[in-house]
C-alpha cells in the first residue's frame, strides 16, 4: 500500500491514494525507525484528539512522543505532511480490520453482519478523524471519490451488497451508500445537528432496509 502526502500548501492534491499491497512494495522499515515513526504518530492523534488538528506542532508532538524534534521533522517534513501521514495510517488500520480481520467486520461473517458491522464502524472512524477529513474535503471535494481508500471501501460495500441483493445495481447502491459518510454530511450530523453515534448507526442501517 502507499499514499502520497502532499506537501504545504498544496490544497489540491489527492486525500489518500491507498490501495492493497500486491507485491514488490518498499523496503520493510528498521525496527527502530518503525518505533520512532509509530510514537510520533500516536502522539499526534493524541493531540488531534483532545485538541483537534489546529493544535499539532511539531515541537507539540515531539514533546509529546519522547523523539527529537530533528527526527520528527526529517521523517514528516512539515505539520501537513504528519496529519496527512496520520489519516492514512488510521486508514491502512480500518482496512485491515474490514479485509483481514476477525468477523463481524472481517471475513467469515454473513454479508448482512458483516454489512452492518462495516457501517457501524465507518461511523466510529469518520467521527474520530472527523476534522482531519473534514480538512482534506475541503481542501479537494471530489478527491474522496478518487482515492485508493474509497475505491476499496466501495468494492467491499458493492460485494457485500450484491451477495445480499443478487441482481441489484450494487455498484451504484455502493455508491449512495458511502455517500452519507462525506466528511461534511457527518460533520453536519454530528457537530450541527449534535447526534449521537448510535443514532447514526441506526439511521443508516434503517435507510437501508427502506422499500426492502
Amino acid at each position: 500500500m502507499s499514499t502520497r502526502e502532499p506537501r504545504s500548501g498544496n490544497a489540491a492534491a489527492p486525500m489518500l491514494s491507498l490501495l492493497p499491497t500486491v507485491g514488490g512494495g518498499p523496503a520493510p522499515e528498521r525496527a527502530d525507525a518503525a518505533r520512532n515513526r509509530r510514537k510520533i504518530l500516536d502522539a499526534a492523534a493524541r493531540i488531534v484528539a483532545e485538541d483537534g488538528p489546529e493544535a499539532v506542532t511539531m515541537n507539540q508532538v515531539a514533546h509529546a512522543s519522547g523523539i527529537g524534534v530533528g527526527t520528527v521533522y526529517r521523517r514528516f517534513g512539515d505539520v501537513s505532511q504528519l496529519l496527512w501521514a496520520l489519516l492514512d495510517d488510521r486508514e491502512r488500520q480500518f482496512q485491515e480490520a474490514y479485509m483481514s480481520g476477525p468477523p463481524p467486520l472481517g471475513p467469515g461473517a454473513p454479508a448482512a453482519e458483516r454489512l452492518d458491522a462495516f457501517l457501524d464502524a465507518l461511523v466510529d472512524r469518520v467521527g474520530e478523524q472527523r476534522e482531519i477529513l473534514l480538512a482534506a474535503h475541503s481542501a479537494a471535494p471530489r478527491a474522496r471519490y478518487h482515492s485508493g481508500a474509497y475505491r476499496v471501501m466501495h468494492t467491499h460495500v458493492a460485494l457485500l451488497i450484491g451477495e445480499l441483493r443478487p441482481g441489484s445495481d450494487a455498484t451504484l447502491l455502493a455508491h449512495l451508500t458511502l455517500a452519507s459518510f462525506s466528511p461534511d454530511v457527518m460533520h453536519h450530523l454530528t457537530v450541527e445537528q449534535e447526534l449521537s453515534s448510535e443514532r447514526l448507526k441506526a439511521g443508516v442501517r434503517e435507510l437501508l432496509t427502506l422499500r426492502g
